[in-house]
């Protein structure tokens, strides 16, 4: 088994009440088939962990190569979108995780980047 990180990416700002979704009921219907989704890959055996994130604009970013620590607040690089959320998925191989990925971007309205983990602690 092979273990991949599949990150879901989405607009930096997300300014209206709908967080980036068209309507109450759009992002209602996604927040449901993506249990849906989480609900099957559990069921499937692939489920390790996953968890979505709050806006880029709340994150800090730490350099701590320096005499000092550096801080600067907001996302680290000057983009217009950024990870909003994503799944690590243990599958037998690429061909699996892509067609999660596929769901999982269905199931979110969103896309979805795929990379294997190069080694865990």
């Amino acid at each position: 088994m092979t273990t991949y990180l599949m990150s879901v990416h989405g607009p930096i700002e997300q300014t209206d009440e709908f967080h980036g979704y068209g309507s109450a009921e759009e992002m209602e219907q996604s927040f449901a088939e993506t249990g849906a989704f989480n609900d099957r890959l559990k069921a499937d055996g692939y489920w390790v962990f996953a968890g979505g994130l709050a806006p880029a604009t709340t994150a800090t970013v730490v350099d701590g190569q320096g005499e000092a620590p550096v801080m600067t607040d907001g996302p680290y690089l000057e983009t217009k979108e950024a990870i909003a959320g994503f799944w690590v998925i243990e599958v037998p191989d690429l061909d699996v995780a892509l067609r999660l990925a596929a769901e999982a971007s269905r199931a979110c309205r969103g896309t979805v980047e795929v990379r294997p983990f190069d080694g865990l602690a």
